[in-house]
């Protein structure tokens, strides 16, 4: 009784499968690691109301109060670590990870063993599984005698190499709740604003909205910082080419209140959140009221409200300056 054998086209396309298959395996072993740590806003056609938040609120940029956080800021992050992270970190860091971490070439190469092994035994078949079987042994004794064999080969020139081994540290005893307590962190002094102070707060919140209106980057100027003078040019550069304008009209400020205030050196800083209601649409530039494609966007006939969080900075004695926009 005779068996159908496998003609030598479909041996040949087997065993390119085998290659492929194997090497794809090998790949996935190997650059684990670096997929592993390959992870990974938007904003609208206005700078005063894009949904990322930006500029710099000095040593608080980084707090939370509530509001979104600064998402584009020239300010450096810098958070507090705790003990506890940082002591995992430095230990991790000492070790330099399992061997598998800092070896990716050497695990991609017996995942490679491994994987032909087990494509190589199994393609003959179920009529071969005990064959197979004895082929796959086979085979993960070999991936290991040579896996431990190439890290010991690394190992000896490793410590021939005359770079010395990274010590073992035992971290100090903490007392209780150490660990779990965050290092301080300088945040300026807590100080208070007047009247005078919100009344000119609400000024330049009205100045900016007119200002941005007309896309009158020299009236925008003398009211922010530099670094938000960028945002909002950029923004407005960024609407021009669209051929677009963001037109802002009947603003009326309904709410502000100072949340915060503090002082930094010669740096005084004030956080107001502000509600108002205004009409705001988009228009295309070199159309007129009236035309079919005149409005590119929102409603010139029906006020929106809208809340921010706003602040401002300024040298002691001198005038208030926006320095930062932060969504609610």
């Amino acid at each position: 009784m005779s068996r159908n054998l496998p003609t030598t086209q479909t041996l040949r396309r087997l065993l390119q499968w085998r290659v492929v298959l194997s090497l794809l395996f090998c790949l996935t072993l190997a650059l684990a690691p670096s997929l592993a740590e390959a992870r990974a806003g938007g904003s609208s056609s206005s700078g005063k109301s894009s949904s990322s938040s930006m500029g710099s609120r000095g040593s608080r940029t980084i707090e939370n109060n509530g509001a979104a956080p600064v998402t584009r800021s020239m300010s450096p992050a810098t958070p507090a670590t705790s003990a506890a992270t940082g002591m995992a970190g430095g230990a991790a860091a000492a070790a330099g990870g399992s061997f598998f971490q800092r070896h990716p070439f050497l695990t991609g190469l017996t995942g490679g063993f491994l994987g032909a092994a087990l494509f190589s035994s199994l393609g003959g078949g179920m009529g071969g599984f005990g064959h197979a079987m004895g082929g796959i042994l086979q085979f993960l004794i070999i991936g290991l005698l040579i896996f431990f064999a190439i890290r010991l080969a690394m190992r000896f020139f490793g410590s021939r190499s005359g770079a010395p081994a990274a010590p073992m540290r035992t971290p100090l005893p903490q007392p209780v709740g150490a660990a779990a307590s965050p290092a301080p962190r300088y945040r300026g002094v807590d100080t208070t604003v007047n009247d005078g102070d919100l009344e000119a707060f609400q000024g330049i919140h009205g100045e900016v909205q007119e200002a941005w209106s007309k896309a009158d980057l020299g009236r925008l100027r003398p009211l922010m910082t530099p670094e938000m003078l960028s945002y909002f040019s950029e923004e407005l550069t960024k609407n021009a080419s669209q051929g677009v304008q963001n037109v802002v009209s009947n603003v009326q400020l309904l709410k502000g209140d100072v949340s915060e205030a503090w002082d930094e050196g010669d740096l005084e800083y004030a956080t107001a959140y502000l509600r108002w209601s205004a009409i705001d649409y988009v228009t295309r530039i070199g159309r007129s009221p009236g035309m079919p494609d005149y409005v590119a966007g929102g409603d010139p006939n029906r006020p929106i409200e809208s809340e921010e969080v706003w602040t401002f900075v300024r040298r002691r004695g001198g005038n208030w300056l926006l320095s930062a926009i932060q969504q609610v």
